[in-house]
């Protein structure tokens, strides 16, 4: 699913259900893991499989990917990539540094959002928006793939800042058509001699989930 997202430089590696529950952890990603759940080790694990399978196919050895600032995951050098998992899917994206100046990836179960969530990520324009996305596309929970879209803004910015980015702080328009644009507004990062004021992504839902993609060319 999130391979039809981004463009054909990125390599992605998805797993469902259980599989690769069983892959190996470094001894320094299963030191993080010592008083984790079960749930959250064989996410943590499977996620971190995908993303090894994804370097084998950049000819990159696998190796430990460790969390940095913020938990964003500390990529080799020449790298970059984004992870996702929910309930029953995990996924990694990987991108030579050349080809991309970065890359977001999220994948949500498909439903709506909890009670009382969604005025606390969502500007007033977004949420008329959603309106009237719904009236067009009832298939689609827009408040869950707005929320998703929200992270796959995050999960590019923040490689490019080193700065948390409030979810007040990007306008996202979605559309009907399997497109969004995140409108910034707070100032964007630099990429080479521009600074971005807005991302674009992609989406798409399918086996019970929705996924976004955020990819961010050079200048």
């Amino acid at each position: 699913m999130i391979e039809e997202l981004l463009p054909e430089a990125v390599v992605t590696v998805e797993a469902y259900g259980h599989e690769d529950a069983e892959t190996p952890l470094y001894p320094e990603e299963a030191a993080l893991l010592t008083r984790a759940v079960a749930k959250r080790r064989r996410e943590f694990a499977v996620v971190r499989s995908c993303a090894r399978r994804a370097m084998e196919k950049l000819g990159v050895p696998p190796q430990p990917i460790l969390p940095g600032e913020r938990g964003a995951p500390r990529w080799p050098a020449g790298l970059a990539g984004s992870m996702t998992h929910c309930d029953g899917y995990c996924a990694a994206a990987l991108v030579r540094a050349t080809d991309l100046a970065s890359v977001g990836i999220d994948a949500e179960a498909h439903g709506p959002l909890p009670e009382g969530v969604l005025p606390s990520v969502s500007l007033p324009a977004e949420a008329d928006r959603l309106r009237r996305l719904a009236a067009e596309r009832p298939d689609i929970h827009w408040d869950r793939l707005l929320f998703s879209a929200k992270e796959s803004v995050y999960k590019a910015w923040f490689p490019l800042t080193g700065k948390w980015l409030d979810f007040m702080e990007a306008d996202i328009e979605l559309t009907a058509d399997g497109t969004f644009r995140a409108t910034l507004l707070v100032p964007g990062p630099w990429v080479g001699d521009r600074r971005l004021g807005h991302f674009d992504g992609r989406w798409t839902s399918g086996r019970g989930l929705v996924t976004t993609a955020v990819s961010v060319p050079h200048a």
